[in-house]
């Protein structure tokens, strides 16, 4: 049956405008992206059936162009529209930490710092700066490591935070495996970049250890 002769409601389009978009499944947002399905199989059919092969919606929406061609149904041109869905929702987070913003919200810096490094295959670390009154001034990202580690170097830290002039970081780094756990190597530097940066009389007021969660030092007293 074709969505068109589905109960108006029930069509994931008319659903999302009546609705809203958070009363949407994961299948029927997709669906909705995709617009049309494949012989046989209708926008949501095919929806579930992508959801079901690729594990989860993450997984479909962080697959490299040969896996998600790979797919009937699918191709360069859909590609391209996820990977422009994608970059617009990175850059609406940015927007909402974007340079001279107070951060207000523990929830919004999260989601901010999670959309940029979850995804990464290999560690990297970075710091977001802010000024005396914790308004964003930039996120960099510092170093990059294996899949295991990164070196992380408390000079270039301190470095980068003085020449952002910079009053207070928040230090940040991913787990590729999605564990977001912390290590005793991230407790250790963690501690290493605390004492470099007071020299100066920067504040580290957290870090933030990004996996499939994300897990805050200063709500584990680690910090």
């Amino acid at each position: 049956m074709s969505i068109m002769d589905w109960p108006e409601l029930e069509r994931p389009r008319e659903k999302l405008l009546e609705k809203g978009a958070q009363a949407l499944s994961d299948a029927e947002l997709l669906a909705i992206f995709l617009r049309t399905g494949i012989a046989g199989k209708s926008a949501v059919d095919l929806a579930r059936d992508l959801l079901s092969h690729f594990g989860s919606l993450r997984a479909l929406l962080k697959s490299n162009q040969a896996q998600f061609c790979d797919y009937k149904g699918l191709g360069p041109a859909k590609f391209a529209q996820l990977q422009a869905v994608l970059e617009m929702a990175r850059r609406h987070l940015g927007e909402s930490l974007s340079r001279g913003q107070a951060l207000t919200s523990p929830q919004q810096t999260r989601q901010y710092l999670q959309t940029l490094l979850r995804d990464f295959e290999h560690e990297v670390f970075g710091c977001l700066m802010l000024d005396n009154k914790h308004r964003v001034i930039v996120f960099r990202e510092m170093f990059q490591g294996s899949i295991s580690s990164a070196s992380v170097y408390p000079r270039e830290v301190v470095k980068q935070a003085l020449a952002d002039n910079a009053a207070a970081v928040i230090l940040a780094h991913n787990h590729p495996s999605g564990i977001a756990e912390p290590s005793q190597s991230d407790i250790h530097i963690t501690q290493r970049l605390q004492q470099a940066l007071e020299l100066v009389d920067i504040r580290v007021l957290d870090h933030l250890v990004i996996g499939d969660e994300v897990v805050c030092f200063s709500e584990r007293g680690l910090i």
